[in-house]
């Protein structure tokens, strides 16, 4: 279904990514690229079959008919989702069948971590953790109390936030009134449904449910299937949880999702919250970013899932490291092109990939700062995680992607604003600042001069990347801390990246900060060792 829906990259896209590559590759002047060019091929998903997975048991089949009497309604109600509505029925279908595989297998085959090539040897040892370590990611904790609309009346949480800003940033090039707000409520709803202190349940349903009955929408009805298929989710995960904390089922910390079926699971679940044009919403540059950054969330929120018996992640699936290594080499180059005018303004989600790491740094509820700060920094200079060339990584479902290690692009000179963020730094933490400069200098050849808001923009990155770096020379001391003052920064700021004008200036520095500057943070979090399977009653 999905190999018959996908629609070619458009032409111009590829133009502009080609373009911007060239440009950064001039930048770049004459250094010698880092093991003369490396390239990475990355098989297209759709290139092997998916596996099949067992039937679901009986309590499976009798959730899926709750779900088929669900989805009947709203097909009823809303006629012309039907694309929407077989997804969500594979997608549900899918999570029954590997979740079964898993309680029921035996033998829990050993990681394949025998690759030896440039991007494995620079996977970070993960460091051990407990499911105490993760007590920040609980729903009900951060960032629900964290308001981003201090006088908004309606489910106003950091997470609802994130969709508002970048659903902004996106209507700011051409603006097609994607999506109500009561739409964006449906899915927090289901996500901290259990949280009815901190949210007023059956006011918000009210209003929802008045909102659906005025404005019915094809945008209402995937927000409804949306959040059906969080709510189905959430559910089969907490009854195969119960069943392995009572001692039914032994769950292992691994899963037996391979490559194609955790990319489709991960595709289908995106294209239910990532709303997007109708027209667009198979394009092949579209479908990409979705899976990229549920990768994206995977690589930071890892270990967290590790121990707490997550199905659909990305480090617990039975891909091979190599493979989770491309993975993740592609999400770096995804967002090193996110960061280039060159990404922005032909498609309507172009800023998804950009806000989504932004928004994850600044959250407090992801372990960027957390679990990616090591003891000391490793040498800049022939990085190849600095050589990944940006790549908008279009042909990630279809024909694949080669991804190349190449030169490292560096301006001979800051513009006004980048120089007077050195200057802070240079100031206030001089034994950070060589490195803050060379990274500016590294941004501003991606991305031109930069002309955001410097104030706001510092305080941020003092509190998160700088702090971080700190902490690393320090030897990891104070991680912990760096993390949580993450999402306070977060709390405090998080409304000023979406004013105009500086916004997409300071939305695009900070993504190139928290997921490309050397010591990649990001990359530093990829990894986990497995443990036995924990969780909590709310987020499994």
């Amino acid at each position: 279904m999905v190999r018959n829906s996908v629609k070619s990259c458009t032409d111009d896209y590829k133009r502009r990514e080609e373009s911007g590559v060239a440009r950064s590759n001039r930048a770049a002047g004459g250094e010698e690229p880092y093991g003369g060019g490396l390239t990475f091929p990355v098989e297209g998903v759709l290139v092997r079959a998916p596996r099949e997975f067992p039937a679901p048991d009986a309590h499976g089949v009798e959730r899926l008919r709750e779900l088929d009497a669900c989805l009947a309604v709203i097909e009823r109600a809303f006629p012309g989702v039907q694309s929407s509505l077989r997804l969500c029925r594979l997608s549900c279908e899918l999570l029954e069948g590997a979740w079964r595989e898993r309680a029921e297998s035996t033998d829990v085959a050993p990681d394949d971590d025998s690759c030896g090539c440039t991007l494995c040897a620079h996977l970070p040892k993960p460091l051990i953790r407990s499911l105490d370590d993760y007590d920040w990611r609980r729903s009900d904790g951060r960032p629900l109390p964290v308001k981003t609309w201090p006088f908004r009346k309606e489910l106003d949480s950091v997470l609802t936030g994130g969709w508002v800003w970048t659903r902004k940033m996106n209507d700011s090039d051409r603006d097609l009134g994607l999506r109500f707000r009561h739409e964006d409520d449906i899915l927090v709803l289901h996500e901290y449904k259990r949280v009815e202190a901190a949210i007023q349940v059956s006011d918000t349903a009210r209003v929802v449910e008045q909102r659906l009955a005025e404005d019915r929408t094809t945008n209402g009805a995937r927000a409804l299937i949306s959040g059906l298929y969080a709510a189905y989710k959430r559910s089969v995960d907490e009854h195969w949880l119960r069943q392995h904390v009572a001692g039914t089922v032994e769950l292992p910390p691994t899963t037996p999702l391979d490559h194609s079926t955790y990319s489709l699971l991960q595709l289908m679940d995106c294209l239910f919250w990532h709303v997007s044009p109708e027209a667009e919403l198979w394009q092949e540059e579209h479908l990409a970013s979705l899976v990229l950054c549920r990768v994206l969330n995977d690589m930071t929120d890892v270990r967290a899932d590790a121990v707490t018996g997550e199905a659909s992640n990305f480090w617990l699936s039975s891909m091979s490291t190599h493979e989770k290594a491309l993975y993740g080499a592609c999400v770096v180059a995804l967002i090193k092109y996110g960061c280039m005018p060159e990404a922005h303004g032909l498609l309507w989600n172009t800023w998804l990939m950009d806000t989504t790491i932004v928004w994850e740094g600044l959250t407090g509820r992801h372990a960027l700062w957390f679990d990616g700060i090591t003891n000391g920094l490793p040498p800049r200079d022939g990085c190849p995680l600095c050589g990944i060339e940006p790549n908008a990584c279009t042909g990630l479902l279809t024909d694949g992607v080669t991804l190349r290690i190449g030169r490292t692009p560096m301006v001979d000179g800051l513009g006004e604003r980048a120089a007077r963020l050195s200057a802070r730094c240079r100031s206030e933490h001089p034994e950070v600042w060589r490195l803050f400069d060379q990274e500016l200098a590294v941004f501003e050849a991606l991305h031109g001069e930069w002309h955001g808001d410097v104030g706001t923009v510092w305080v941020i990155l003092r509190r998160t990347y700088i702090a971080a770096v700190l902490a690393s020379l320090a030897g990891g001391e104070g991680a912990r801390d760096v993390q949580v003052d993450s999402g306070n920064v977060g709390a405090d700021l998080f409304h000023a990246l979406h004013r105009p004008p500086t916004w997409k200036e300071d939305t695009a520095l900070l993504a190139y900060m928290f997921g490309c500057a050397h010591p990649h943070f990001l990359w530093n979090a990829q990894s986990f060792a497995s443990a036995t399977v924990g969780g909590d009653w709310l987020d499994g």
